[in-house]
């Protein structure tokens, strides 16, 4: 979204028209808050590890499998709190551009369409995406399920809090990465968190340059 905003208005208005100093804050959050999850997920994972050291492996997985549900959505509401606000205020953008808005406030009708169409691309969609972030990155078991969920949800809802934009995605799968180094570096598969992170730089500047094209495309028939 912040990627494709970016290239619309360059595309219609220049250079000079974007907010570079916003953008630049932005895109600090964007690249800090993988870190904050890395580190995070870490640290979350170790001391999980020291309060259960003496516990059966079994045991202790069979009880977070119930927790990991609590988690879960944890990091769903965290999930919705940010991706949805961002597509929210896109949606409230173009409408007071359009003049069917006087002020900046998000109408109900926007809120319920990206609740429901949030709802409905994940109960859809990505399975690709979750086989590779549930067992590529490392064999996952319900015990690092939890620490990854309960990292992430923490990160992104106080960015939520904050007010910052942040990639749920890139917090997501680096918490799952540092919960995987926490227990055993080797048994990460860093192959696999190398394209994901490649991913991540190629993501804003690839969707900049096709909503630069899409607006010069459609301006062609306008």
């Amino acid at each position: 979204l912040i990627g494709g905003l970016v290239g619309a208005v360059i595309a219609g208005f220049g250079l000079v028209d974007v907010n570079w100093l916003g953008f630049s804050q932005i895109f600090v959050g964007l690249i800090i808050t993988p870190i904050i999850g890395l580190v995070a997920g870490s640290a979350v994972m170790t001391l999980l590890f020291w309060i259960f050291k003496e516990g059966s492996p079994a045991l202790i997985n069979n009880k977070f499998r119930k927790l990991q549900v609590i988690s879960a959505c944890m990091a769903s509401f965290a999930h919705g709190s940010n991706d949805a606000q961002k597509t929210m205020g896109i949606i409230t953008m173009v409408l007071v551009g359009a003049g069917l808005l006087d002020t900046f406030m998000v109408p109900l009708w926007v809120k319920i369409a990206c609740a429901l169409a949030m709802a409905a691309g994940t109960a859809v969609g990505g399975w690709k995406i979750i086989r590779t972030m549930g067992g590529k990155i490392f064999r996952i078991e319900p015990i690092n399920g939890f620490a990854a969920d309960f990292t992430a949800s923490t990160v992104i809802y106080g960015s939520s809090l904050l007010g910052v934009p942040v990639s749920t995605t890139h917090v997501v799968s680096s918490s799952i990465m540092g919960v995987g180094a926490a227990k055993r570096l080797h048994g990460v598969r860093w192959n696999i968190a190398r394209q994901i992170v490649i991913a991540w730089f190629v993501t804003i500047p690839s969707s900049a340059v096709v909503a630069l094209l899409f607006y010069k495309l459609i301006n062609m028939f306008i």
